[in-house]
């Protein structure tokens, strides 16, 4: 086995199989945080909502007290 065959087989044998475990785990990394991301756009939607029907709720609560207050 010559010099350059030493380092070529290095990377084949060791190298190239543990950057391509490493590629898969950071790509699942990836699909987890964008997931992750997406629940948080929901769950922020869901808050936003939440506050807007409570808000219309007092707005028509205090629009019908002054209704009731006139009669």
């Amino acid at each position: 086995m010559s010099a350059v065959d030493d380092p070529q087989k290095l990377f084949q044998d060791f190298l190239a199989p543990e950057l391509r475990a490493i590629s898969v785990r950071l790509d699942a990394v990836q699909a987890r945080m964008a997931h992750q991301e997406i629940q948080r756009r929901h769950d922020k939607e869901d808050i936003l909502r939440a506050i807007q029907t409570l808000a219309d709720y007092r707005s028509l609560s205090e629009r019908l007290a002054r209704v009731e207050s006139q009669h």
